[in-house]
């Protein structure tokens, strides 16, 4: 039974996600959570490792929830079930994008979707800071500061916006990842 609702809910988040992964996390988070796969905690855990793996994130993310949930078959369960939206949508466009885009309707569309996308990947870190930082989870959650991951947090804002003044470039995310693990490991221990 678990097999079927990691594919049903995966494959229910790859058919309404658009964005791309980050506007997928705030859709897989009310998911993992509803269904009582995760919790707060865990969650953020598997954004992070999902985020330091190669690969797009919501399928990491999905792969690791449902490796979590049923094993090595849940984990491919999961995954079938978010990128086959995607493979499907993908080859249909593919067979008739050279004539879809010159129409209108479909430009209106998709830039009426991107301020949508804007706003659930703004949600998302809107959520991951109050929980990270203010430890507030929920709506009746006690505030509780966590100043390290706040200065792991400036910190990665101050050595992104010295990297693009400097460079006049986005700084890898490899590199903010790897600061991240490093800060964390000394400010926390192991």
């Amino acid at each position: 039974m678990i097999y079927l609702e990691l594919f049903l809910a995966f494959l229910k988040i790859g058919v309404v996600s658009f964005g791309g992964g980050y506007g997928m996390i705030s859709l897989i988070r009310e998911t993992v959570i509803s269904y009582g796969w995760l919790n707060e905690e865990q969650l953020l855990n598997f954004i992070a490792v999902s985020e330091s793996t190669p690969g797009p994130i919501a399928v990491n993310m999905a792969t690791f929830v449902g490796s979590s949930q049923g094993g090595i078959l849940g984990a491919f369960i999961a995954t079938l079930g978010i990128v086959l939206p995607s493979f499907i949508i993908i080859l249909i466009v593919a067979m008739v994008a050279k004539n879809l885009l010159k129409y209108a309707g479909v430009k209106a569309t998709l830039s009426g979707i991107r301020p949508a996308i804007i706003g659930l990947i703004f949600a998302t870190f809107v959520t991951m800071l109050l929980s990270s930082i203010f430890g507030i989870k929920t709506v009746n959650s006690s505030f509780a500061f966590d100043w390290k991951g706040l200065i792991i947090f400036s910190l990665m804002g101050i050595v992104t916006f010295i990297h693009w003044k400097v460079r006049k470039k986005s700084i890898s995310p490899i590199i903010l990842i790897l600061l991240a693990a490093v800060l964390g490991v000394l400010l926390y221990g192991i």
